[in-house]
């Protein structure tokens, strides 16, 4: 079995990887009832001993210990990175997997790139190097960051550099959240567009999400779960909402968090579960991206009332694949009807027939 790295840098990263968390322990433990250390659960997890010695020796078999996250959590502002460590996840990591300071970078990308970076750029190795060790066939770094903050597209994007040099033939997954057009922050175009030359020549494969497209998705989500004829939201809810979960209170952007967070549980499930067609991460790369530079993937997630856990009949698989071509399900706003593509993958989970499948392909095409 493969391990993943999740590297989480800014405000917005460190918050989505918070999510990320979540979201797979609870995931987790709805399919692992027996509590015990398995393939699925080393993807992204360690299985440590507190008691063997002071470091935590890693268990590979047996019951489940202690997990601990395959995570680098950067920040050069304090904030998250201290309700992390206070929060109901603070167990999950440990001091080691921490870079902070106490500054920040001012909305500027040169400040995170070029003075942060330089700065942190030995305790970053480091970090990754001890955290990639731990891995027993180490398969992608998941890079979670925004483009808008000048930590998350400045020292996100240096962090880039670093594991393209570090670690040559490990694929560098990067989910960037782009920002949206009636963004406040004056710099953020500029971030954006710096941020931009350093993930086309760095990346492997970019996973771009625009704020705005978020927002709308919730806005619709919200629509669904408030008409009477769809029915309601359950009251243990087990993927979106935090009721049910570690957290008891929600802030505003954990639904838009959320959606991110999802999207990278659907993407590795086949990396984590068994299943008859199971797709390895590097196989995305390999049929998604024509050439080394024009990586840049167009996410959609359907049904979108499965985020949010409402009691409604399931959908016809015919109407949820056209439904995955539907601008109002994408997560970056763009028409895919008025495009071109060059290759196209649809990741289904659940139980569906293969000839189901064909027919929808060859439909669509």
């Amino acid at each position: 079995m493969t391990q993943s790295i999740v590297v989480q840098v800014g405000q917005c990263g460190n918050q989505i990887g918070c999510r990320f968390w979540d979201l797979a322990l609870r995931e987790h433990a709805a399919v692992n009832k027996k509590g015990i250390y398995d393939e699925a659960l080393c993807s992204f997890f360690r299985n440590t001993n507190s008691r063997a010695d002071a470091g935590g020796a890693d268990v590979q078999r047996g019951r489940i210990c202690s997990l601990k996250a395959r995570a680098v959590i950067i920040d050069m502002e304090e904030g998250v990175v201290n309700e992390i460590l206070q929060g109901p996840l603070r167990d999950l990591f440990d001091s080691a997997q921490f870079i902070t300071d106490v500054s920040g970078s001012g909305n500027n990308w040169a400040v995170g790139h070029k003075l942060y970076g330089g700065q942190y750029r030995d305790q970053i190795v480091e970090k990754l190097r001890r955290t990639a060790e731990q891995c027993d066939c180490l398969q992608c770094f998941f890079v979670i960051h925004s483009m808008g903050g000048g930590t998350g597209s400045g020292l996100g994007t240096f962090v880039l550099n670093i594991l393209e040099d570090e670690f040559p033939e490990v694929y560098r997954f990067v989910t960037s959240v782009y920002p949206s057009a009636e963004d406040d922050v004056i710099t953020s175009p500029y971030n954006s567009v710096l941020a931009m030359r350093e993930l086309t020549e760095h990346a492997d494969c970019v996973l771009p999400i625009e704020n705005q497209s978020l927002v709308d998705i919730v806005n619709k989500i919200n629509q669904m779960t408030n008409c009477g004829k769809l029915g309601a939201v359950k009251p243990n809810s087990l993927v979106t909402s935090n009721i049910g979960g570690v957290k008891e209170s929600e802030k505003p952007f954990d639904a838009m968090n959320n959606i991110v967070a999802n999207l990278l549980l659907n993407l590795t499930s086949s990396a984590r579960f068994e299943g008859p067609l199971n797709m390895d991460l590097n196989e995305i790369t390999m049929n998604l991206v024509p050439f080394p530079h024009l990586h840049y993937l167009t996410s959609s997630l359907t049904p979108l009332y499965t985020l949010a856990d409402v009691n409604v009949p399931t959908r016809r698989l015919d109407q949820m694949f056209s439904d995955a071509f539907n601008k109002d399900h994408q997560l970056i706003r763009a028409d895919p009807k008025h495009s071109l593509y060059l290759a196209c993958a649809l990741m289904v989970r659940g139980n569906v027939h293969i000839s189901d499948l064909r027919r929808n392909i060859e439909r669509l095409v």
